[in-house]
């Protein structure tokens, strides 16, 4: 394996009184993908914001290309070139799609071009100049993921990018994935659609209750389908 782009170890974490985390641990090597699976309500989302300072109280340890990142706020941790594209989108419907694009600031060197974007999503150079609040759901959920990808990150945290997307979206996201990954990028991909995981990460994290439960290799799908459809669900 190659060197740790995200350690994690002993992660708990609250929302006020709630403890919502008890004792995370999982890696990502660089050039990895990996997915956070589970139900609703497992804890799947609030790992990825604990990772970024937006919870309440967290401890436990999370390194950061080695650098531990527990006591640092947000944007210190944004700038060791970590992208976050949250479920919500956060999409500024006002504006046009190209201005959503220009509006973060590169916080690491080497942000792809506007160029180099529209070239992985098309769909977003024909619809540059519509307002984000008039793109369909599909087209947002690019525009975020594209927006995040200015910054100059390469660890990305994408929190259900396929949820309520139509099939060929769905297709088409698993596809920029590989590219992302293949142009080295590292990857946390949060998913209930397993499916679409399972051809894209080289391991799976399955979380219950604020738990790890179970860790499950690429290699090991055929043989733990079972118990993974039984954690899942589906």
């Amino acid at each position: 394996m190659s060197a740790s782009a995200l350690n994690v170890k002993n992660l708990e974490a609250w929302y006020g009184e709630s403890h919502i985390l008890h004792g995370i641990d999982f890696q990502v090597a660089n050039g990895e993908v990996v997915t956070l699976l589970g139900r609703n309500g497992a804890g799947r989302s609030t790992i990825l914001k604990a990772i970024l300072g937006l919870t309440g109280k967290r401890t436990g340890s999370i390194e950061v290309s080695g650098k531990q990142t527990i006591g640092m706020q947000t944007y210190q941790v944004a700038h060791l070139g970590i992208g976050y594209c949250p479920e919500e989108r956060g999409i500024f419907t006002s504006l046009t799609a190209e201005e959503n694009l220009l509006l973060p600031p590169e916080v690491v060197r080497g942000g792809m071009t506007l160029d180099a974007i529209y070239e992985m999503f098309p769909n977003l150079y024909e619809r540059r100049a519509s307002p984000g609040g008039r793109l369909s759901g599909g087209e947002q959920q690019m525009l975020a993921i594209a927006r995040i990808l200015r910054t100059g990150a390469k660890l990305l945290l994408l929190d259900e990018i396929t949820e309520g997307l139509a099939p060929v979206i769905v297709q088409k996201l698993g596809e920029v994935v590989t590219k992302l990954r293949n142009s080295g990028f590292t990857i946390v991909l949060v998913e209930q659609n397993f499916r679409f995981a399972a051809k894209l990460a080289d391991r799976h994290y399955v979380i219950e209750s604020g738990h790890v439960v179970e860790v499950v290799q690429r290699s090991e799908l055929a043989a733990k389908a079972e118990l993974l459809n039984g954690y899942l669900g589906v």
